[in-house]
C-alpha cells in the first residue's frame, strides 16, 4: 500500500473514537451563525486532546489516554445507510465526490523505484484512497451488534439570552430522553441507557450581559454540579472587526466533508459528481469495440460535450470566512471547554459504566452461565461443536436483547477501546467472541473476531501476535453470511494497515484483491490500485504484476466517473510496458490514455497517447487499426479546430528521410518520332557508386581539356540525382525556371489503408541576386515561406516558387510508395525544402460500415511531417573518431543560381548491332532549350574510338547509312586512280586526336531555341559482344562568371558486335637491292615484304554473304607500302564464310618527316577508285585507335607521348648512352596497317552493303602483329612487399638482336661459261654488299677463310676457293651501304655456293664487345659452265 500521513495506531485510534451528541437552542443556533458554522462544527477543529487523560480501570489501575479524539455531531434522526448493510445512493455518491475532489498535487512527491531494468516514478502517497477511508469510516452507520458508533454523551446548548436558560435545558434534556428512549427513533443510537447529559451555556461576548451569564452558570453548577455543565463565552468580537485582523481559520479543512455528509443526509446530493460512461463497461483488456456501433466515436463526442463539474456550492462558500467574530482567546476557551467536558464528564462518566458493567458481569457470571450450560445441556445435549463459516451459512439471524449478558460483554469491550484500554478489551472480546460462536450468532461473532484482533495489535508491548486469521474470518463472515459489505470493506482496511505495517505486502494484496467485487467500481478501484502498491513496495517488488493491477484500477475508476485517477493509474503502468515488447498491452493503455485525456480536455495528450498506437508496428486486427486511426483523426481534428497556431506533426505515414532523393532538372523525354534522345539522369535509375565513380572521371576529363589541361580548385562534379549514397556536403546548385524533383518513400505501417490529398512540400525560400555584388545583397536576406498557404489547401505561392499539389495519394495497406513532388523555382536565392503538408484520411475496409457522421463526411486532418536526413557520420579527426557526430546533410537546400544554357540531344539512325570494325554515320541533332547562348561543346566518352565527328578542315559529302552500291555511295571519300599509277600516289596528314572531342559548331555557338544537325560516324568494337559506351556532353554558358561553371549530359548507349574478319600481318626483310639504275634515294636504305593474312571469321547468322578486301593502306612515319605481289588475277579479294586469303606488300623507307605531327598514308588497293585514308572517318578512326583505351584517364597536367613520338629516332650520339635501344631499333618496324573492307549483308530480302576498317599495328621484324587483341590472362596474386626492390640491371641486347646489324647481300652472274680447257681456272667477280640496319656506327669484320666442312653440302656444292684478300675490317656509318669487291676461282663446272663469307659486327663504340656473326643470306648459287 502507498504511504500514508498517519501511522497505523493513529488510523485505527482516530477511526473508533467516542461519540458526543449536540442539541442545540435557536437562539445558540443564532449565536454559532455569525461565524458561518453550527455548533458541532464550532467544535470539530478543537475535539483532539492535546494533554493525557487518567482513569482507572476495573481493577483501580492508573491508566493513561493519550491523544484522544472525540466527535461532536448534531442529532439526526434519518439515518445515511440502509440497515441491510448496504450503501444506498447517496452514500456512493459522497464517496465517489470525496475522491474526485481529491486529485494528486502538481509537482507532488513522486518515488523513484528502480527495479531491474524499470525506473519507475510512481506517486508516494495516495490522499484520495485516505479521504475515501476517512470518509467512509466517518460515515459508517450504527449498527445493533457493536456499540463502537452509538452515542456516549449528549451536550445541550442553550444561549445566555435566553429569558429562562434552564427551562431550556430541560425542554432540550427532555428532547433527548424522548429521542433515546420512546422508540420512536432508530437513529440515533445510544450506547447506555443512562446517557451522559453535559449542559453548556452559550454566552456572546458582543451582544449578551456576562453578569447574567455568569449568575446563571452559578445557578446551574448548584443544579447541574461542577462536572455536568460548563459556560462557554465566544465570539469576543464582532464580523467588521474581524475583517482588518487575519485570524487562522482552523475549520476550511472539515467543512467540505461536513458539507457532503450534510448534503448526503438530506438527499441533496450533486448529481455531476460521478460520471458513468457506458463505453468502459468493458473488459479492461479488451479492446475490439466494434466500431460501427453506437460506443466508439459517438460515446467520444457525448463525453467531449460534458461541461466541467462546477464548484461545490454548498451552505458556507468556499470564500466565506469562518470564525470571523471569534479570537485567539475564544479558541482557548473552546479547546478548553473540550478538555473540561472530556476529563471531566466524559472519561469519569465512561470509567463510572465500565465499573457498572464489569460488576454486573461479575455477579452475573456464575448464575447466568450455570443457568445457561444447564439449558443447553438439557436441550442440546453438551457443547455444540464450532462449525465452519461455510456450514454456518445458512443461519438465520440471532438477535439478542439489549440486557443479554454477552452484549453486555460486548460494551464493556468497546468501553475499554475507545479509552486505550486494549488489554482489557482484548479480553472482553475473546470472551464474547466464544459466546457468539457457540450460539451461532455470526454477525456478533464477526465483529467480536474483528476487534479482538485490533485489540491484540494495539495492545502495548505486543504481548500476543496479530491474529490475522481472526480479521479472514470476520472478512468472509461479513461477505458471505452476513451479506454485509460495508462491515467487510471496513475490517480489510484495517487489516491491510495492519498488514501493511508489519511489511506483510503479499497478504495485504491478497486480502485487497478479494474485496473486489463487481457491486462497488469505486471500492475495487481503490483497493485494486493499493494492492499494486503492495506489489511495488516488497522486499522484492513484482513490477508486472504492479502494472497489471493498476490498469485494473484504472479501469475500475473509469467505470466508475473517476476520468482522472484512472487515466493516472494508466499513466503509471505504462512505464512497464513500454518498449517491453507487449505490443497489444501497450496498444490498449494507449488507446484508453487517449480517450481518458481527449475526455478530460487535455488534446496534446489524447493526440500524443493515439500517435504512438499508429507509429508503431502494431500487431491488431485491420478492423481495430481502423477504429485507431478514426478516433486519432476525430481527436486530431479537435486539437486543430481549438487551436490553429501552426500545422501539427501527422505521424502517418511513416517517410524515410534519408531514402529521400533530389533531382534537379527537366524530365528526359525518351524519344521523339526517330529520335532517341539522350538518356542521361532520371530517378528511374538505381545509383551506382562505381558508374558514378566513372562520370565524374569523364568530367574531370573534360573540364581539364577546357581549362588548359588543369582542373581548377573549385571545381565540383555535376550531380543531377542525390541521394543517401552522394556527397551532400555541399549545397547543390539549381537553375532557376528548372524544376526541382522531390522523390519521397511512403510507408504504411497499418492495415488499412491511407488516403492523403492535397499532398505538396513545405519550404522556405531567401531571395538572392548573384548579379549583384556580394556586399549589396546582404539586405535581400528575408526569408519566404509557404507554410501559411499550405495550411489552406490550393492556395499557393506561385510567383516565387511554384509548388505542385498532387490531389489523391492512395496508400494500400503496409505498402512502401513513392511520391514524386515538384518545385519550379522563378526566382535566385537559397531554398530550404523543410517538409510535406498533406490531409491524412482513412478509407473504410471492406465490409465496414460506419455510422458516424464524421466517418460519413470523410474524417481528414491537415498536417505536416518535416524531412530531417542525418548526415554522414565523421570519422576524419580522432575528436570525430570518438565520439558520435554527424556532418550536415544538404541535398534539400539547393542554390538556386542565375539561368543557364539547356542541352537537349538527338540520334538519328544510331545503330544497337554492328560489325566489328564496321563504319556507320548517324546524325546527332544538338538543340538548346533555353534562354541562354550555349557554346564550348565537347563530348567524352569511355570509348573515344567508337565515334568521329570528322574534321572541320576536310569536307566530307553526306552519305546515307546504308549505301546500295559501294562505289557510289560510300562513307569514304574515294579518288579515281589510273591503272598505270602506283600505289601510293596520294598522300595526306591528320593531326591525332586525344579522348576529348570538340564538337564543331557553326558559329562556335548555339543560341536560345537553336538547333544543328551533325554527322557522327561510328566504328564498331573490335571485341565481340554487348559494349556499354558511355557519352558525355560538355557545355558552357556564353555569360560567363555565373555561379555554375559549365553542365554535363550524360546518354549511355549498347552496342552488340558481330564478328568480322580477323587480320595477322608480318614484316621480314628483303635481301634484295635495288638496281643501280632504279635506285631511289628513298630506297637506298632497304626494304621489307609485309605478309597480310585475311581471315572471314564472321557467323553465318549475322547474313553476312562475303567479304570483299576494298584497300590496304599503311601509316608510318618511316615505311610505306609500296606495290602489291599478289598474282595479276587475284585483284578482287573476297572471301566468304571462314576462308583465308593472303596478301604481300612490298614496303620501302620513306624520307624523315620535318614535321613531327604528320603522319604519311600509302595505300595498295585492288579497285580503281583508291579510298582516301588521310580523311574523315578513315583517319579519325587511325588516330582514335592509337589511343591507349586502357588508360581513359591520363595525368591531366601534362601530355602523355603518344605513338605520334614512339617513332622518333635516337641520333647518331644516342647510342653512348641507350646501347639496347639502338640495337633495338634495327629489328623495329613501326607500320601501322589498314584493312578497308566491304560486307554484303542480305535484310529483308535486300542486299546492303556494309563498310568497315581494321588496323594492325606492326612492331618488330618477323613477329606477327593481329588485329583482334589476345584477352590478356589473370594475373596471380602477388605477395606483399615492404622493401624497395633493386633497380633492374642494365639489360644488354640479346645475340639474336646482334645479329641483326648488318644485312648482307651477294650480286653476281647466275652462270658463268669458261673453257676449262684452255684455262684450268676460272674466276668470277662478287660483289658484297654491306648495308648498316642501325643508327650507329659499326664496326665489321668479313672473313673469307671459312669453308663448308659437312659433307651433305660437299655432295651437293663444289669447292671453291677465294682470291685475294680473305679478311676485311672496316667501319659503316648510320645506315650506310658499302659494297666490297671479291673474286670466286673455280676448278670445275658444276653448281656453287658462294654464301660462304662470314660477316661479324659490333657497335662503334663498345670495344670490350665481341663481334657477333650476322646473319647470312639465303644460300647464293651460281652455275659453272664449261664452254668447250
Amino acid at each position: 500500500m502507498a504511504q500514508c500521513v498517519q501511522s497505523v495506531q493513529e488510523f485505527i485510534q482516530d477511526s473508533f473514537v467516542p461519540m458526543v451528541a449536540v442539541l442545540c437552542s435557536e437562539d445558540a443556533e443564532k449565536v454559532t451563525r455569525k461565524n458561518n458554522l453550527n455548533f458541532s462544527e464550532l467544535l470539530r477543529p478543537f475535539c483532539r486532546l492535546t494533554s493525557e487523560g487518567h482513569m482507572r480501570d476495573p481493577s483501580n489501575q492508573l491508566q493513561v489516554v493519550k491523544n484522544l479524539r472525540i466527535s461532536v455531531n448534531n442529532v439526526v434522526t434519518r439515518p445515511t445507510v440502509p440497515s441491510s448493510g448496504v450503501p444506498g445512493h447517496a452514500h456512493r455518491r459522497l464517496l465517489s465526490e470525496v475522491v474526485l475532489t481529491c486529485q494528486p498535487a502538481e509537482g507532488g512527491v513522486a518515488n523513484v523505484i528502480t527495479a531491474g531494468d524499470y525506473d519507475l516514478n510512481i506517486s508516494a502517497t495516495t490522499p484520495w484512497f485516505e479521504a475515501y477511508r476517512e470518509s467512509f469510516l466517518q460515515s459508517m452507520p450504527a449498527s445493533d451488534h457493536e456499540f463502537l458508533n452509538h452515542y456516549l454523551a449528549c451536550l445541550l446548548v442553550v444561549s445566555s439570552s435566553e429569558a429562562v436558560p434552564v427551562e431550556k435545558f430541560l425542554k432540550l434534556s427532555q428532547e433527548q430522553h424522548r429521542i433515546q428512549h420512546s422508540g420512536e427513533y432508530t437513529n440515533p443510537k445510544w450506547f447506555i441507557p443512562n446517557t451522559l447529559k453535559y449542559y453548556v451555556l452559550l454566552h456572546d461576548m458582543s451582544q449578551g450581559d456576562e453578569q447574567r451569564a455568569d449568575s446563571v452558570y452559578e445557578d446551574m453548577k448548584q443544579r447541574y454540579g461542577a462536572q455536568g455543565c460548563y459556560l462557554l463565552k465566544v465570539n469576543s468580537r464582532t464580523a467588521a472587526a474581524g475583517a482588518d485582523e487575519q485570524i487562522p481559520d482552523p475549520w476550511s479543512q472539515y467543512l467540505h466533508k461536513s458539507s457532503l455528509q450534510s448534503q448526503v443526509q438530506l438527499g441533496l446530493a450533486p448529481s455531476y459528481g460521478v460520471l458513468v460512461n457506458s463505453l468502459d463497461n468493458t473488459h479492461p483488456l479488451q479492446l475490439d469495440t466494434p466500431s460501427d456501433t453506437p460506443g466508439s466515436l459517438d460515446a467520444l463526442r457525448a463525453v467531449a460535450v460534458e461541461t466541467k463539474p462546477p464548484p461545490l456550492a454548498t451552505g458556507v462558500a468556499a470564500a466565506t470566512s469562518h470564525g470571523a467574530c471569534l479570537t485567539l482567546n475564544d479558541h482557548d476557551r473552546i479547546r478548553l471547554f473540550i478538555q473540561e467536558f472530556t476529563f471531566r464528564g466524559l472519561l469519569p462518566h465512561i470509567e463510572k459504566n465500565i465499573r457498572q458493567l464489569n460488576d454486573q458481569l461479575v455477579s452475573r457470571k456464575g448464575l447466568s452461565r450455570s443457568l445457561f450450560s444447564a439449558t443447553k445441556k438439557w436441550f442440546g445435549g453438551g457443547k455444540v461443536p464450532e462449525k465452519s463459516i461455510a456450514e454456518l451459512k445458512n443461519t438465520s439471524g440471532l438477535l439478542y436483547p439489549p440486557e443479554a449478558p454477552e452484549l453486555q460483554i460486548r460494551k464493556m469491550a468497546d468501553l475499554c477501546f475507545l479509552v486505550q484500554l486494549y488489554d482489557l478489551a482484548y479480553s472482553c472480546y475473546h470472551t464474547a467472541k466464544k459466546d457468539f460462536l457457540s450460539d451461532q450468532a455470526m454477525l456478533y461473532a464477526a465483529g467480536a473476531l474483528e476487534m479482538a484482533a485490533v485489540s491484540a495489535f494495539l495492545q502495548v508491548g505486543a504481548p500476543r501476535p496479530y491474529p490475522a486469521h481472526y480479521m479472514d474470518t470476520a472478512i468472509q463472515t461479513y461477505r458471505d453470511v452476513s451479506k454485509n459489505m460495508v462491515l467487510a470493506e471496513r475490517c480489510a482496511l484495517l487489516s491491510a494497515e495492519v498488514l501493511k505495517s508489519q511489511a506483510k505486502y503479499s497478504d495485504a494484496a491478497t486480502l485487497l484483491i478479494k474485496m473486489t467485487s463487481e457491486d462497488s467500481d469505486l471500492r475495487s478501484a481503490l483497493l485494486l490500485e493499493q494492492a499494486a502498491h503492495c506489489f511495488i513496495n516488497m522486499r522484492n517488488p513484482m513490477v508486472r504484476k504492479f502494472a497489471f493491477h493498476m490498469i485494473l484500477a484504472g479501469h475500475r475508476f473509469s467505470k466508475a466517473g473517476q476520468k482522472r485517477h484512472a487515466l493516472r493509474c494508466y499513466c503509471q503502468a505504462m512505464q512497464v510496458y513500454k518498449g517491453k515488447g507487449w505490443s497489444l498491452a501497450e496498444d490498449h493503455i494507449n488507446f484508453t490514455i487517449g480517450r481518458q485525456s481527449f475526455t478530460l480536455r487535455q488534446p496534446e495528450n489524447a493526440v500524443t497517447a493515439f500517435r504512438h498506437i499508429l507509429t508503431n508496428d502494431s500487431q491488431q486486427t485491420s478492423t481495430q487499426q481502423g477504429a485507431f486511426l478514426r478516433e486519432y483523426l476525430y481527436v486530431y481534428k479537435n486539437v486543430t479546430g481549438a487551436c490553429e497556431v501552426a500545422l501539427p506533426q501527422l505521424p502517418l505515414p511513416c517517410i524515410n528521410s534519408s531514402a529521400t532523393r533530389v533531382y534537379f532538372g527537366h524530365e528526359r523525354r525518351l524519344a521523339e518520332g526517330e529520335k532517341q534522345a539522350a538518356t542521361h539522369v532520371s530517378l528511374d535509375q538505381e545509383f551506382d557508386r562505381d558508374l558514378a565513380a566513372m562520370w565524374q572521371d569523364l568530367e574531370e576529363q573534360v573540364v581539364a581539356a577546357a581549362k588548359r589541361g588543369v582542373v581548377p580548385a573549385t571545381f565540383q562534379s555535376t550531380q543531377c540525382c542525390l541521394n543517401s549514397q552522394t556527397d551532400n556536403l555541399r549545397f547543390p546548385l539549381a537553375v532557376v525556371e528548372e524544376p526541382i524533383i522531390v522523390e519521397v518513400v511512403f510507408r504504411n505501417p497499418l492495415k488499412v489503408p491511407l488516403v492523403l490529398s492535397d499532398l505538396s512540400l513545405l519550404w522556405k525560400f531567401t531571395l538572392k541576386d548573384f548579379n549583384r555584388p556580394q556586399e549589396d545583397s546582404v539586405g535581400d536576406a528575408v526569408p519566404i515561406s509557404n507554410e501559411k498557404e499550405a495550411s489552406v489547401p490550393r492556395v499557393r505561392k506561385d510567383d516565387v516558387i511554384a509548388t505542385e499539389v498532387i490531389p489523391e495519394f492512395y496508400l494500400s495497406p503496409e505498402e512502401t510508395k513513392l511520391a514524386r513532388l515538384k518545385l519550379l523555382p522563378h526566382q535566385t536565392g537559397q531554398l530550404n525544402i523543410l517538409g510535406l503538408v498533406y490531409n491524412l484520411a482513412s478509407t473504410s475496409s471492406t465490409g465496414d460500415t460506419i455510422n458516424t457522421p464524421s466517418a460519413a463526411e470523410g474524417t481528414s486532418v491537415r498536417g505536416r511531417q518535416d524531412l530531417e536526413i542525418q548526415g554522414p557520420r565523421l570519422n576524419q579527426t580522432k575528436e570525430e573518431k570518438t565520439s558520435v557526430s554527424h556532418g550536415p546533410d544538404r541535398r534539400l537546400d539547393p542554390t538556386i543560381t542565375p539561368p543557364m544554357p539547356l542541352l537537349e540531344v538527338f540520334f538519328l539512325q544510331f545503330p544497337t548491332a554492328l560489325l566489328c570494325g564496321e563504319i556507320r554515320k548517324a546524325y546527332v541533332e544538338f538543340c538548346n532549350m533555353s534562354r541562354v547562348t550555349l557554346c564550348g561543346l565537347r563530348v567524352a566518352s569511355t570509348h573515344p574510338d567508337f565515334f568521329t565527328f570528322g574534321s572541320s578542315s576536310l569536307a566530307t559529302p553526306l552519305t546515307p547509312l546504308s549505301p546500295t552500291s559501294f562505289e557510289n555511295c560510300s562513307a569514304y571519300k574515294t579518288l579515281a586512280t589510273p591503272p598505270g599509277l602506283r600505289g601510293g600516289g596520294v598522300s595526306g596528314a591528320v593531326t591525332g586526336g586525344k579522348g576529348i572531342t570538340e564538337i564543331p559548331l557553326g558559329e562556335g555557338t548555339l543560341k536560345p531555341g537553336e538547333s544543328t544537325q551533325l554527322p557522327m560516324w561510328l566504328r564498331g568494337p573490335d571485341q565481340e559482344g554487348v559494349h556499354e559506351i558511355h557519352f558525355l556532353f560538355y557545355y558552357e554558358s556564353a555569360e560567363k562568371g555565373g555561379k555554375i561553371s559549365h553542365r554535363v549530359l550524360r546518354h549511355t548507349v549498347f552496342i552488340c558486335a558481330s564478328r568480322s574478319l580477323s587480320v595477322r600481318a608480318t614484316a621480314c626483310r628483303s635481301n634484295t637491292l635495288p638496281e643501280e639504275e632504279e635506285e631511289e634515294e628513298e630506297e637506298r636504305n632497304g626494304s621489307m615484304l609485309v605478309f597480310v593474312d585475311v581471315e572471314n571469321i564472321n557467323s553465318s547468322e549475322a547474313g553476312v554473304r562475303e567479304f570483299h578486301i576494298a584497300q590496304v593502306s599503311s601509316s608510318s612515319k618511316q615505311w610505306r607500302l609500296h606495290k602489291c605481289i599478289n598474282p595479276a588475277e587475284d585483284k578482287d579479294c573476297k572471301l566468304t564464310s571462314r576462308e583465308r586469303g593472303k596478301l604481300c606488300f612490298r614496303a620501302t623507307r620513306c624520307k624523315p618527316l620535318k614535321k613531327r605531327s604528320a603522319f604519311p598514308f600509302s595505300k595498295s588497293g585492288v579497285s580503281s577508285l583508291q579510298i582516301i585514308t588521310s580523311t574523315t572517318p578513315c583517319a579519325d578512326f587511325f588516330f582514335r585507335r592509337c589511343q591507349p583505351l586502357d588508360s581513359l584517364r591520363p595525368p591531366v597536367a601534362m601530355e602523355t607521348q603518344g605513338r605520334h613520338s614512339r617513332s622518333q629516332g635516337v641520333g647518331h650520339g644516342g647510342g653512348d648512352k641507350d646501347i639496347a635501344g639502338v640495337v633495338r631499333k634495327c629489328n623495329e618496324v613501326d607500320l601501322d596497317i589498314i584493312i578497308l573492307w566491304k560486307a554484303f549483308v542480305v535484310e529483308d530480302n535486300k542486299q546492303v552493303i556494309l563498310e568497315g576498317q581494321l588496323h594492325v599495328a606492326l612492331q618488330t621484324i618477323d613477329k606477327e602483329a593481329c588485329s583482334l587483341t589476345q584477352k590478356e590472362e589473370a594475373q596471380e596474386m602477388v605477395l606483399l612487399k615492404f622493401k624497395p626492390e633493386l633497380p633492374p640491371p642494365m639489360t644488354r641486347p640479346s645475340m639474336e638482336q646482334l645479329s641483326h646489324l648488318i644485312k648482307t647481300n651477294l650480286q653476281y652472274p647466275e652462270s658463268y661459261s669458261h673453257p676449262f680447257n684452255q684455262k684450268s681456272l676460272c674466276m668470277v667477280p662478287v660483289t658484297l654488299t654491306l648495308s648498316n640496319c642501325s643508327l650507329a656506327q659499326v664496326d665489321v669484320i668479313i672473313d673469307l677463310r671459312h669453308k663448308t666442312t659437312s659433307p651433305e653440302s660437299l655432295e651437293v656444292h663444289g669447292s671453291f676457293t677465294w682470291l685475294g684478300q680473305t679478311q676485311f675490317k672496316m667501319q659503316l656509318g648510320a645506315q650506310e651501304v658499302m659494297r666490297v669487291q671479291l673474286r670466286a676461282c673455280f676448278l670445275h663446272a658444276g653448281v656453287y655456293n658462294l654464301g660462304t663469307p662470314r660477316v661479324f659486327a659490333k657497335l662503334a663504340d663498345q670495344g670490350a664487345m665481341c663481334e657477333t656473326s650476322q646473319q647470312t643470306a639465303t644460300p647464293a648459287l651460281i652455275i659453272i659452265i664449261n664452254s668447250t
